[in-house]
């Protein structure tokens, strides 16, 4: 499936489909998916996310699947019957589980009809800065971190990583322009980081190449979710 026009995703980081549902419409027409994570997923199921389908807006499944391939495949292949245009894993599950991933989203497709969900692969967290990855094993430069781990979702086929916006620019010179970039730690200017570690603010990761951005607490909690995601949105022209 083509990335959507809208480069806004929503995280809707929320287990109650009421307060979703609300969310949603208020957002109509100022983003281009919403986000449901493991938070949403693990209160509600799929049938949960069904009962947001009426909307009809892109959803972006992040439940970041990392386990060994034919599990990673069969958790894919159960997702048919959710309308999911982008779902994530773990670049580090290796090759064979990234490839399994992408050939499970093909049969999704010949299961729906439909185009498969594009599958990112995440990069290293964004919450998680060089220290914290050496305390992991990895002793290399963080950033040359992310080039390898995208190294090997490209070379299985996968559509794109979700990284910080701090690796865009060396990942859009190093992977091509049709290489999808999904990047979270977005934060207009003025809002808090919370818990990421590696934030910018809409426009200059657009300026550096982002395909879509992730923005969560900056809209859900603002006092008016709507004209926070219309300022963003205008932001970007």
């Amino acid at each position: 499936m083509k990335p959507i026009l809208n480069p806004l995703i929503c995280a809707l980081d929320t287990t109650d489909i009421d307060d979703a549902n609300q969310l949603i419409e208020q957002l109509r027409g100022h983003i281009g998916a919403i986000k449901l994570g493991l938070e949403f997923f693990t209160a509600n199921g799929a049938a949960g996310v069904r009962q947001l389908e009426h909307h009809k807006i892109p959803v972006f499944l992040d439940l970041k699947f990392h386990d060994i391939p034919n599990t990673v495949a069969r958790a894919i292949k159960a997702t048919a019957g959710i309308n999911s245009f982008m779902m994530t894993v773990h670049t580090s599950g290796g090759r064979a589980m990234l490839q399994a991933a992408i050939d499970a989203s093909m049969e999704v497709s010949i299961i729906t009809g439909k185009a498969r969900p594009m599958i990112v692969g995440i990069t290293v967290l964004t919450s998680l800065d060089q220290a914290d990855l050496a305390m992991t094993g990895v002793k290399d430069n963080l950033n040359d971190q992310v080039l390898r781990l995208a190294d090997l979702a490209q070379s299985c086929r996968l559509d794109g990583v979700v990284c910080s916006p701090y690796e865009i620019a060396a990942l859009r010179k190093h992977c091509g322009a049709d290489f999808t970039l999904v990047v979270p730690g977005i934060r207009p200017e003025g809002s808090s980081k919370d818990d990421q570690k590696r934030t910018m603010t809409p426009a200059e990761a657009m300026q550096k190449g982002a395909t879509h951005l992730v923005i969560g607490r900056p809209i859900t909690e603002a006092k008016d979710p709507k004209a926070t995601a219309a300022e963003i949105l205008k932001s970007l022209v």
